[in-house]
């Protein structure tokens, strides 16, 4: 499916990368552009810049950025056609119909194919578990107490316990499904002993989705107890899909598509499929969980999208382990801009259990009276130490501001203070002026670096990085100040670029000489297709300089041009040959341009 370009850049101008990436992630203004903690990985400071102006993103600590379509289809999983139709959608914007022809329906997107592998397993395992050889199967189910309409709702199922069953059934279908598709959906072994075997059997099977429904993984709970031998391995009792390329684990949460259109104004995080599960079932449909692995910014970006008080109460596990993870979860949230509450499951060790043995209207009570995650903190870290003791009393009193200092809010941090004071009868006095000299140290901490352009980088970089930096310097300076652009031409032509930035080089200009009032770097991004190559483009473009005096600049650019074109100098004379009478001439005339720019005097205005 073809969408002109025209009307691809329509759609893009009214779909404000701001606004919709705010949706996802919790964006704070810095300057002229937003920050935040990056979706794409785990990190502690955020990296993640966003540019109202030149409407992209850009991650200064993993490298990924483009525009508001690269961001949709690497976040949602979506394709070209399904971001611009979902931006069509949110804009108002009609797109054409188009008949796809029964060839053109036969090629689908790889990632399409993995989903289809996904969606005829989920149904071989769901009608499995209500033939005989699933008895055990529903027998483990109807034991922990959930219902057919439960059963139903959340597509549970049962992997018989034949180690090729799955795979014969989809090589079976008229689908056509190669071993290679297989392979990439994550639910088989390929070993050249066995040949191909399923990843799941003898297990009941939990299917998860996606936000939008879509089957992107499983997880299998072994019948039998604990870990069995088979030859010299042992079986895990608790089996997940690996990651794959529809799914990622750190942004997906277990019981989301339902959760979704919960009614209430807050989420309960839980740690695994059965206290997702017996939550709903009791009519909590606001209940997720984060597969059992550690939550993330990307699991806290998912919340706030679809949670739009950005509430959520823990119902961790009691144990020490949980624990632990609730401390984890705590700071991600706060981020992330997300309020988060304990709630408090004693004597009982998770939400299933609490559940079956005290009911709902007990869990309701525990959900009202939930603990504030900043007291919750404070109270897991007095039991480190002895508050009769001066020292340890002291040293917990340097953690408390520790923590005070982080928040950024000054009305936040004296409430705090205030609070923390009246409990453990200190001074609000010293504990303001402890939380203050703990900030000043956190800021001592934080590196910056600045080059002589005025250039200001995030990143540590290579010496290959580091040259590039100065090209990324002069073209982020022309797109702040057009004006400078008459005087970098008379010098620079793309072709005195690196060789991956030529092309984009060349639509900046183009856009420069058509009309330097509408610059517009997402346009250039929509002319790349693949994600590499819009995020070595955004990267290019996305170069952040600092304030220079305006009898700086003069100065300061000529050494940037000079910089490009020494540069240019050196990959001609790597390429040039001897015998080449026109590549040297072209070589020692620009060695004289070079040197004839260094001893002329620039002036801008």
């Amino acid at each position: 499916m073809y969408y002109p370009d025209d009307l691809v850049e329509e759609i893009r101008l009214r779909s404000d990368v701001v606004d919709i990436i705010g949706s996802y992630v919790h964006l704070k203004k810095s300057g002229a552009n937003y920050v935040g903690l990056c979706p794409f990985h785990n990190e502690k400071t955020g990296s993640f810049t966003v540019s109202p102006i030149r409407q992209t993103f850009k991650c200064f600590g993993c490298g990924v950025g483009g525009n508001v379509i690269t961001f949709l289809m690497k976040y949602e999983n979506m394709t070209f056609q399904e971001t611009i139709k979902f931006l069509a959608d949110r804009a108002g914007v009609k797109l054409p119909e188009f008949e796809l022809s029964v060839e053109k329906k036969k090629e689908n997107s790889r990632k399409q194919r993995i989903l289809d592998v996904n969606r005829e397993a989920a149904k071989y395992y769901y009608s499995n578990l209500r033939s005989s050889k699933g008895q055990i199967g529903r027998d483990y189910f109807l034991s922990r107490g959930l219902s057919e309409e439960t059963i139903k709702n959340f597509g549970l199922g049962f992997a018989p316990s034949s180690s090729k069953s799955l795979y014969s059934y989809l090589k079976s279908l008229p689908d056509n499904f190669d071993d290679e598709i297989l392979r990439a959906s994550g639910i088989f072994n390929f070993s050249e002993k066995y040949g191909v075997m399923d990843k799941f059997w003898n297990r009941v099977i939990f299917p998860i989705m996606d936000a939008n429904n879509k089957v992107i993984a499983f997880g299998g709970r072994l019948m039998s107890e604990g870990a069995i031998e088979e030859g010299d391995k042992k079986i895990p009792k608790y089996l997940n899909s690996p990651e794959t390329e529809v799914f990622d684990k750190s942004r997906t949460l277990y019981g989301l598509n339902i959760a979704k259109r919960t009614r209430a104004d807050y989420f309960i995080l839980c740690e695994g499929y059965m206290d997702v599960i017996a939550l709903h079932q009791a009519g909590f449909d606001m209940a997720i969980a984060s597969l059992g692995t550690a939550f993330t910014s990307g699991h806290a970006n998912l919340i706030r999208r679809y949670q739009r008080s950005k509430k959520v109460y823990l119902s961790y596990d009691s144990d020490e382990a949980g624990i632990k993870a609730a401390l984890r979860a705590i700071p991600i949230l706060r981020a992330a801009g997300i309020t988060a509450k304990i709630i408090n499951m004693d004597p009982y060790k998770d939400p299933d259990e609490f559940i079956k043995n005290l009911g709902k209207d007990e869990y309701v009570k525990r959900i009202e009276n939930a603990e504030g995650s900043f007291f919750f903190e404070i109270r897991m870290l007095e039991r480190n130490y002895d508050l009769k003791d001066p020292d340890s009393k002291t040293k917990f009193c340097i953690e408390i501001a520790d923590k005070i200092a982080l928040l950024e809010e000054e009305i936040e941090r004296n409430n705090y203070i205030e609070a923390i004071c009246e409990k453990y009868k200190l001074s609000a006095n010293s504990l303001s002026k402890l939380v203050v000299k703990q900030a000043m140290k956190a800021d001592n901490i934080k590196e910056r670096t600045i080059i002589k352009s005025g250039i200001h980088n995030n990143n540590k970089e290579s010496a290959k990085d580091s040259r590039k930096s100065i090209q990324k310097a002069l073209l982020s300076w022309i797109l702040d100040e057009p004006m400078i652009y008459p005087v970098v031409r008379e010098y620079i032509s793309p072709s005195d670029f690196s060789k991956e930035y030529v092309k984009p080089v060349e639509l900046l200009f183009e856009q420069i000489e058509k009309d330097p009032n509408s610059l517009s770097v997402a346009t250039i991004i929509s002319c790349f297709t693949e994600e590499e190559e819009q995020t070595e483009v955004t990267s290019l473009f996305m170069t952040q300089r600092d304030a220079m005096l305006d009898e700086e600049k003069p100065e300061s650019l000529k050494r940037l041009i000079t910089k490009v074109l020494e540069q240019s100098l050196e990959r001609m004379n790597e390429n040039v040959n001897g015998d080449d009478f026109d590549a040297l001439t072209k070589t020692l005339e620009l060695k004289k341009q070079i040197d004839e720019l260094k001893k002329k005097e620039f002036k801008l205005w």
